[in-house]
């Protein structure tokens, strides 16, 4: 499972123009599940990512997390996260989840992740043509992996 962060000062999504998810100050993650993930993979990235230490302290350092700015985090699902590119032109997307595994894990990360995080959480939707729109705040991306592949 792979995710990447952004640390952002807004961020929104939007399906057939309409917004389905938006946050202000918070974590846009874009979630990658391959078809090996498991719970275990799910449970893992999401105690990293809700405490992960990215936000500024009062002397300017990287040193609080999302729940203690009391931010927000917007997942969007990204099958194109594990893309392999070594050979050709054309990304091949082998090792991204078929559908029938990737929802319920993906709902799984969602339902998780609501338990374990106090702040506010918004979604995209899952397989849908969205528009992601977001301020990185920094910038700050940073790109993690439940293999350590990353």
């Amino acid at each position: 499972m792979r995710i990447v962060i952004q640390r952002v000062s807004e961020a929104t999504v939007k399906i057939d123009g309409t917004i389905v998810g938006e946050i202000s100050k918070g974590l846009l993650v874009l979630l990658g599940i391959e078809h090996e993930d498991t719970e275990q993979d799910a449970l893992y990235l999401i105690q990293k990512l809700i405490n992960l230490r990215i936000f500024s302290d009062t002397d300017g350092k990287m040193n609080l997390s999302v729940q203690e700015v009391n931010g927000g985090i917007l997942v969007v699902s990204q099958f194109t996260l594990h893309a392999a590119t070594k050979k050709g032109n054309r990304p091949s997307y082998i090792r991204a989840a078929r559908p029938e595994q990737a929802i319920p894990l993906y709902e799984y990360f969602l339902a998780t992740l609501q338990n374990q995080f106090s702040g506010k959480i918004q979604t995209g939707q899952f397989g849908a043509d969205m528009k992601v729109a977001l301020v990185n705040d920094g910038p700050v991306t940073i790109i993690m992996d439940s293999k350590g592949e990353i």
